[in-house]
């Protein structure tokens, strides 16, 4: 069977672009107007297309503190209504991460939404997160995806995640947990740095890629400044600091560095034919 990574993209590298959804309903930030975290979610989705890029994930980032495994059903139900949205009104490929480790939540998501790829923590390995003790769920996780008859929907898996601790398993290198999650029937890798914002390790990419078949996508700290250096060494790059103001995920999008993406992007894509 053909990667999903490459149904979905084809033969050409992702930048995907991500869409920081405002607080939802029932979280501590959450303001109270739905019509309005729909609406700006969608505008930045528009704002992306309007740049040219092919790309966007959306992710509850703003519901701090989350909340692992099961968010709540207002959580996943409104995620699905934006993702809807977003996919009818620009077209664009389309993914979704739920906060924290909602992996079904976030295929249920993709599937009644008509998404297309899914990005899931604690795929193989257990860890540490901020939220608590993260289980391994990828037999469980491609078991839903079969049940629930969305085997057409990638699951893109972080491995060594940022924002948690390892110890548990620190006497296994990130090449063994890729080969566990390729074995395991990832469509692909995630790779990130120690925390967002963070670049990943160039020797730990060149690792990866030298064990494994899956393709590898970046997940956290790639920006205009250093996207050369990482350009040939994966297949997909998740950026959503370096399109805001200040680069703070947290702000809204830079016009300029838009713009500045989308030159550089072609450039990087034209000389690497």
């Amino acid at each position: 069977m053909k990667n999903r990574f490459y149904s979905i993209f084809g033969g050409s590298k992702a930048l995907i672009a991500m869409i920081h959804v405002r607080a939802l309903p029932g979280t501590p930030r959450y303001e109270g107007n739905f019509n309005h975290v729909l609406q700006k979610a969608t505008e930045e989705a528009k704002r992306y297309a309007d740049a040219g890029l092919q790309a966007v994930m959306i992710e509850n980032m703003h519901d701090r503190p989350y909340v692992k495994y099961s968010p709540g059903p207002e959580i996943t139900a409104a995620l699905a209504v934006i993702g809807h949205e977003i996919k009818q009104k620009t077209g664009l490929i389309t993914g979704i991460q739920i906060l924290a480790a909602a992996n079904k939540q976030a295929l249920a998501v993709a599937l009644a939404a008509g998404l297309d790829f899914i990005r899931a923590e604690g795929f193989v390995f257990g860890h540490l997160a901020d939220e608590g003790y993260i289980e391994a769920n990828a037999g469980n996780l491609l078991r839903y995806r079969k049940q629930i008859q969305a085997e057409h929907i990638a699951v893109f898996t972080d491995i060594k995640k940022k924002h948690s601790a390892h110890a548990i398993s620190a006497d296994t290198d990130i090449t063994q947990h890729a080969l566990a999650a390729e074995f395991f029937l990832s469509d692909g890798l995630i790779i990130t740095g120690t925390e967002t914002g963070k670049a990943p390790r160039i020797d730990e990419i060149k690792a990866v890629n030298n064990h494994t078949r899956l393709p590898v996508l970046l997940g956290s700290g790639i920006n205009l400044d250093n996207i050369g250096n990482f350009f040939s060494l994966a297949d997909g790059f998740i950026v959503g600091s370096d399109f805001k103001i200040n680069g703070r995920w947290y702000n809204e999008l830079d016009p300029e560095k838009l713009n500045a993406w989308r030159k550089l992007w072609n450039e990087l894509t034209k000389r690497n034919l």
